[in-house]
């Protein structure tokens, strides 16, 4: 499995829209997307502009596509101009 990881900082005037359209986005992914096994949305309760996504895809190809759907590139040019702060990680899920 290829396990995708964002955390996002989001300017504090655009967190009820950030997380109405991360929500949106997570929902359509799973529903759309055969290889998108997860897709967890969590926010930091000490920073309400913090958000953690932890996506599960069948593989690195899986993942490619989602970056190319049209859901995907509405939400990131949507999103873009609201956020501080945006880290991607990448990692091979170990188990099981």
């Amino acid at each position: 499995m290829y396990v995708v990881t964002v955390t996002f900082t989001v300017n504090l005037e655009h967190v009820e829209g950030f997380r109405s359209a991360v929500e949106e986005q997570a929902s359509t992914s799973l529903k759309c997307e055969p290889d998108c096994h997860q897709f967890d949305v969590a926010v930091d309760p000490d920073a309400p502009n913090v958000f953690f996504l932890y996506e599960r895809y069948t593989d690195d190809a899986a993942f490619a596509a989602h970056l190319q759907t049209p859901h995907f590139k509405a939400f990131d040019n949507r999103v873009m101009p609201w956020l501080m702060k945006k880290t991607v990680r990448i990692y091979q899920r170990a188990w099981p």
